[in-house]
């Protein structure tokens, strides 16, 4: 159905609006009118309560004189419609034809939400509270809450839970229990149907990336009122998966990866955790100033239209070695890898390495403006030389992608990548991080908390990317 259609009318009876009687019609194409007001179904309509002899319409309109006004605008808000039609069939009717043009849409009927409350600034469960449980109430939707208790609880949850009768998974957090969810999914025995389950995700965290790029793809900021809406509405699109990999192990990433400059100022500010969001930027200043470079070689597989970027990379025997220690697991395990088709190369030393698989990296940061939720790449972001002044300029325009058009650095797309880190340039027994979707996947030697155990070691990793492999909830264009 096609919102912005009105079509001919599907019921069109007399109702009583504040005492006054007026004509009110349905439209096939998703319109419900009356003198004052049209309504879509589709982008204004939460969903609808019958009491007694009266209809209860629930919906989000901008705030302002009229939702079909041109040029009315400001921040959406909740508001009631009553309608009493004059008759128990017209009642009858008006309920009927309602609730199958909502039902015609595809919204969620019942989600499991996982919830972190620790996340951030322990925002979540009043940001649950006050923005998202009013919407889902006001849609009829009906719920199952877990909040998360420790590291890695929603992954745990996720690989675990019977999802029959779940239209979707709903995380109200940062970034990191959306990572978490697709991990365990793909883990699980069934991971082919379960990674199909649409995800929802709310800004509720240090770092909203996810939610910020998709609200930001139609305009939208990034609130936990918009992306509910998003959810609410049951509007689905799919989102590349990247899988990465080394041995043995393996972890999928939706967001970025990073090393270097990036990782550093995104891992390492947290023992400045105590100055809040300001942590990044002052963090920033120090590395900039204290610019460190790292030893190390990066080769792809370029995307159409990129294959003049880095050098020929000559094959060797590592081609075979990828594929040939796989062992089959539970869960998924990854896309097959051609290394054959690592033909391009860039040797460093570098200042930083960021992949990224949406444009935005948090609510400021406009890391990829060219990413897709879907097509099948990886954002590649190089930057192997930088004079310190003009890193400074650099990082300040990242807020508006501004950075990648900067003579010192290369923006390209890859379909699959592989990173062989190396020591610092000034020290050579000094390593790096390698950072994932906000966590740590690798330290080296000598880096902040290296005596922590990670995931994979500070090693020859690779990259590549499933397209539309899972399917998250998306605003209306």
């Amino acid at each position: 159905m096609d919102p912005t259609d009105a079509g001919a009318p599907l019921l069109s009876d007399p109702v009583q609006i504040s005492g006054n009687v007026v004509p009110m019609t349905l439209t096939t194409g998703g319109k419900l009118r009356w003198p004052d007001r049209c309504l879509s179904i589709a982008k204004d309509v939460l969903g609808f309560t019958v009491e007694g002899s009266r209809i209860k319409i629930n919906a989000v309109v901008e705030s302002g004189p009229g939702i079909c006004c041109p040029g009315n605008v400001g921040a959406p808000m909740r508001k009631t419609f009553t309608f009493e039609p004059l008759s128990e069939d017209s009642l009858r009717l008006w309920n009927q034809r309602l609730q199958s043009v909502i039902d015609s849409l595809g919204r969620p009927k019942k989600l499991f939400v996982l919830l972190n409350p620790y996340g951030g600034s322990r925002s979540a469960p009043k940001v649950f509270s006050d923005d998202v449980k009013p919407l889902l109430d006001d849609a009829n939707i009906h719920y199952t809450l877990q909040e998360t208790k420790y590291r890695l609880h929603a992954k745990e949850v996720a690989h675990s839970l019977d999802l029959v009768g779940y239209d979707g998974v709903l995380c109200v957090s940062g970034d990191g229990i959306l990572v978490e969810v697709v991990n365990g999914l793909l883990e699980r025995e069934d991971w082919s149907s379960a990674i199909k389950m649409p995800l929802g995700v709310i800004p509720a965290g240090t770092s909203n990336g996810m939610a910020k790029s998709l609200l930001d793809s139609v305009g939208e900021s990034c609130t936990a009122f918009n992306a509910t809406l998003a959810i609410i509405r049951g509007h689905k699109i799919s989102l590349d998966v990247a899988t990465v990999l080394q041995g043995q192990k393996k972890y999928f990433s939706v967001l970025m990866l990073a090393w270097g400059l990036i990782a550093d100022i995104d891992i390492e500010s947290e023992k400045y955790r105590w100055m809040g969001s300001a942590r990044m930027d002052f963090y920033a200043i120090q590395r900039i100033f204290c610019l460190r470079k790292y030893h190390g070689c990066i080769k792809f597989v370029a995307a159409p239209g990129f294959e003049n970027f880095g050098e020929p990379n000559e094959l060797g025997g590592e081609i075979d070695e990828l594929n040939s220690n796989w062992v089959m697991q539970d869960g998924y395990c990854g896309p097959t890898f051609d290394m054959k088709g690592f033909n391009r190369k860039i040797e460093g030393p570098f200042v930083s390495i960021w992949l990224h698989n949406v444009p935005w990296g948090g609510e400021d940061v406009l890391a990829a403006p060219d990413a897709k939720f879907s097509d099948g790449f990886l954002d590649l972001i190089v930057m192997k030389d930088c004079p310190k002044i003009s890193l400074a300029t650099l990082m300040g325009e990242m807020n508006k992608g501004g950075h990648v058009r900067s003579p010192h650095v290369l923006y390209l797309k890859v379909k699959a990548f592989a990173l062989e880190p190396g020591p610092r340039a000034d020290d050579p027994n000094k390593e790096g991080i390698i950072d994932v979707d906000g966590e740590v996947l690798a330290r080296g030697k000598g880096t902040y908390k290296c005596d922590q155990k990670t995931l994979m070691t500070y090693d020859k990793l690779h990259i590549k990317v499933d397209q539309g492999l899972a399917t998250v909830f998306s605003p209306i264009n």
